[in-house]
């Protein structure tokens, strides 16, 4: 990126219509396309155009992969604490680029800079810094074996050229918790960003290229999904493939990818349960940081709220009240803004859809329920409480991806357990109640791969393994500490006899 594009990405100012700000980033030198086609970048904040993107050929997405198999074999020998040395540079690159990243992610995402963006960037750092720490303590195992006096080791070994497919949602935690603990291995990146906020993720990129890492050790390719990651997906010299979107994306992803390692996550609508005995106060506060953080758009966002009937009228007001006293929609450069634009029309047009379609089924609008027109652009949808949501509705059966709280009423745990699992979904889910017992019974009961008991869906820490349950279509394998990095090695037996 350049002086200009990098000052006016940290003012918060877009830079000239067709300042190329988003190239690509392969064999450790920035360059642009192929075939020389760019796209603008447009802002969900302003409307503005806030700089271009490099679109990606097959071609492109090729030298990629070849110049990360090329990187492979030396970075994989480097000795596993100069491994770990280069990921703390990484992570003291973003710290100092810190408010540049954090801008960046707000005009390119849309989420609030002083309430969630600078988070994601401290987060993101702390990936780094985690995989440093974790990988030194990483190690394989000695078995036994019936040759006398002979020893068997079970190495842990990197896989080779990890594929990286990236959404826009959280466009700088998500890619690292693969990005970090696969450098930390051995292995080498090709790593393909979302469309929609390929201009911040090459400001991540950017910190990375500074970090002295081997050329081709970690590659960028923005670009149509179709085209680029299709093409990393299905390409011979990818050992792994990872995947962060989608449901219909990811299942699409996982067949290209055939007969490689895969590490897929994909969609959720795992409910928010309410017993008839939580506390009332701190299951709302559950539900408006499970419904409204990052606009909604989160894979384990609260998109069900199943509230007891005992319970329900409390819980509806009492949440009512507090997203209209607490949850505000705004320009996200304002401090006061809790939560910003959503991040592309398809999303809005779901939230259209979803809420519309509840309405038909007979659910009631208690806040909210339309985009703001007074904002600049058709993304600030208001913060939306929707009640008596049936259970056929399509907010009730599909991924909204928006800030919505829809609320359908239960009678007892086992109808918790069955709307629960009643879906395909294995993501996350949570549960209140003042009863161990009740929560202990319906985290075992459900498919859902990590339960919260008295917490939000949206609360995880990045230590533990996330990832989808068995059987359902939120994805397979795990990230988190070292469970990323057993999903990005494998086991190499060296029997050594003779002794």
């Amino acid at each position: 990126m350049s002086e200009s594009q990098t000052r006016a990405m940290t003012s918060g100012t877009a830079p000239a219509s067709g300042s190329r700000t988003g190239d690509l980033f392969v064999g450790g030198r920035w360059q642009g396309p192929e075939d020389g086609r760019y796209v603008p970048a447009v802002s969900p904040v302003t409307g503005a155009e806030i700089g271009t993107i490099a679109q990606g050929t097959r071609a492109d997405a090729g030298a990629a992969v070849r110049h990360a198999r090329d990187a492979f074999g030396g970075w994989a020998a480097t000795n596993v604490f100069e491994r770990a040395a280069a990921l703390r540079r990484i992570g003291e690159a973003c710290r100092l680029r810190r408010d540049e990243l954090a801008r960046a992610l707000t005009l390119d995402q849309g989420k609030p800079f002083h309430t969630e963006a600078v988070q994601e960037v401290d987060d993101m750092i702390g990936y780094w810094l985690d995989a440093a720490e974790d990988v030194i303590r990483f190690g394989g195992e000695i078995a036994p074996t019936r040759l006398p006096g002979a020893r068997a080791f079970v190495e842990r070994r990197p896989l080779g050229v990890v594929g990286l497919i990236t959404p826009w949602n959280w466009p700088y935690t998500m890619p690292v918790q693969v990005i970090a603990p696969a450098l930390a291995a051995g292995n080498t990146v090709v790593w393909v960003p979302a469309p929609s906020t390929s201009l911040c993720s090459a400001v991540l990129m950017d910190c990375l290229a500074e970090s002295d890492l081997p050329a081709g050790a970690v590659n960028f390719v923005p670009g149509e999904g179709a085209v680029v990651g299709d093409e990393i997906a299905g390409h011979p010299g990818v050992a792994a493939v990872a995947f962060i979107g989608s449901t219909t994306t990811g299942l699409r992803v996982a067949r290209r990818a055939a007969g490689k390692v895969q590490l897929i996550e994909m969609g959720n609508n795992g409910p928010l349960v309410v017993m008839a005995d939580a506390d009332i106060e701190r299951a709302v506060a559950g539900a408006v940081a499970g419904a409204f953080l990052c606009a909604g758009q989160s894979c384990t966002a609260a998109e069900r709220i199943l509230v007891h009937r005992a319970v329900h009228a409390d819980f509806v007001a009492a949440l009512a009240d507090r997203v209209v006293s607490e949850v505000v929609l705004g320009d996200p450069f304002d401090p006061g803004t809790t939560m910003g634009p959503l991040n592309n029309g398809d999303v809005a047009d779901k939230m259209s859809r979803h809420v519309a379609d509840a309405v038909e089924h007979g659910a009631d609008i208690v806040t909210g329920g339309s985009a703001d027109p007074a904002r600049p652009t058709p993304y600030y949808w208001q913060p939306t409480v929707v009640d008596n949501v049936a259970r056929d509705a399509l907010v009730a059966r599909e991924e909204t991806f928006g800030p919505i709280a829809p609320i359908t009423p239960i009678r007892s745990l086992e109808d918790a357990i069955t709307l629960t699992d009643d879906l395909p979904y294995g993501l996350m889910a949570a549960i209140y109640t003042r009863d161990p017992a009740t929560g202990l019974r319906y985290s075992d009961s459900v498919r859902a791969a990590w339960v919260n008991i008295n917490e939000s869906t949206n609360y995880f820490e990045s230590h533990l393994p996330f990832g989808g349950g068995a059987g359902s279509l939120s994805g397979v394998g795990k990230v988190g500490g070292r469970y990323a990095l057993e999903a990005l090695t494998q086991t190499k037996v060296v029997i050594l006899n003779g002794l």
